[in-house]
């Protein structure tokens, strides 16, 4: 399964220093020390607890819990399965069976929100919208997304029977096998009057060589515009955000940061760019690194942004790897638009609002949604074109 929350350059290696220094930092000293409290407890629990337990689930629950306990809700535990993944992830390659999934106010059971092409879930007719109610006979009810994932995932060449619930309520069956799945993080195409489509899916790795080349082949077929879509984008590597920038913008001021020591960064990009008018389409889960890619063009004053109002992310993720081959996910750093506004809260609002009714919202989760029925890329265009 692919994760959805993340805006962070993919650190390996990292000292455990570094991690023994922050927690330091943070306030839990004791945890470090061999006879703290959490040792005593684990102590306890292995001399005297009567029944049957396993270690790791424990270990692996109490590491959670403290991260949890930071009232962060950015930062996370990774298992070491979920390590694995993660780090495939933002590759843009995966093992699973070609799903996007996100929890919706039920927690009896989780949303697909999009089917990839090729995947085990395509072939076998599962539909974007659609819910996830039980995995192998387990039921999600009362499971968080993190257990819900913790079900679906597995090792590739295994198979996995999911519930499927249908939009009448009906359910079924079915078994899937869990392959490699390489992600495409770019789509484009070209619309009326010259102006260029780019959909660009999430910022990870070879995002931007995507985008850049997406670029490049609609100027070659004589684009006068572009519309970037980064609609239900999850954000993704800083380092990908920073290199399209610097591809399409002029020289100027795109990104600055403040860490957890203080140091204070600007970004810039050079004299180089795309000189064409630009919109960009966002929505309320636009999230991290699309939901500044965005808000560099408006402050910028380079692009107009079109859609709803974005989600509202202003932190930095860094996976620190752990000796159990884990990792915690921490919030290390805060980020901010070029003008050093924090989008945390209130996000991107665009210049020009325009929503989606309901069944648009479905028909473009599914991919389904024609642009010349959908009214944020009608409106974008009626923007670059000049059509009232």
């Amino acid at each position: 399964m692919k994760k959805q929350v993340r805006f962070s350059a993919f650190i390996s290696g990292i000292l455990l220093a570094f991690l023994a220094g922050f927690v330091l930092h943070m306030g839990f000293a004791g945890i470090l020390r061999p006879h703290s409290v959490i040792a005593e407890a684990e102590e306890q629990i292995k001399t005297k607890f009567i029944g049957e337990y396993d270690a790791q689930t424990v270990q692996d629950m109490t590491i959670e819990s403290m991260v949890n306990a930071l009232g962060d809700q950015w930062s996370h535990y990774l298992t070491p399965e979920e390590f694995t993944a993660y780090k495939a992830a933002v590759q843009n390659a995966y093992v699973g069976i070609g799903v996007t999934v996100e929890q919706k106010e039920d927690r009896g059971k989780i949303q697909i929100r999009e089917v990839q092409e090729g995947g085990a879930a395509q072939k076998a007719g599962v539909q974007p919208g659609e819910w996830i109610v039980a995995v192998d006979g387990v039921s999600l009810e009362g499971k968080t997304m993190r257990e819900a994932r913790r079900l679906i995932a597995g090792a590739e060449g295994t198979d996995v029977t999911l519930t499927i619930q249908a939009a009448d309520g009906t359910e079924r069956d079915v078994v899937l096998t869990r392959s490699a799945m390489a992600v495409v993080p770019v789509k484009y195409e070209m619309l009326e009057q010259q102006v260029g489509y780019i959909k660009i899916v999430n910022f990870d790795s070879t995002s931007s060589q995507y985008a850049k080349k997406a670029v490049q082949a609609l100027m070659d077929q004589g684009a006068e515009s572009l519309i970037f879509d980064v609609r239900n984008n999850p954000g993704g590597l800083l380092s990908e955000l920073l290199d399209l920038l610097d591809f399409l913008l002029p020289e100027c001021d795109t990104f600055f940061s403040v860490s957890y020591t203080g140091q204070e960064v600007m970004y810039h990009s050079d004299e180089n760019s795309v000189d064409l008018p630009v919109a960009v389409l966002v929505n309320q889960e636009t999230y991290s690194a699309a939901e500044f890619f965005a808000a560099v063009f408006q402050e910028t004053g380079r692009g107009q942004v079109v859609g709803v109002q974005t989600s509202g992310k202003g932190y930095s993720q860094v996976p620190i790897p752990l000796s159990n081959g884990g990792a915690i996910v921490l919030s290390t750093a805060k980020y901010f638009t070029p003008d050093k506004v924090s989008l945390i809260g209130k996000g991107v609002v665009p210049d020009m609002v325009q929503n989606l009714t309901e069944e648009q919202e479905t028909a473009l989760q599914k991919g389904s949604l024609p642009k010349a029925e959908d009214p944020q890329v009608q409106a974008a265009w009626r923007i670059l074109t000049k059509t009232p």
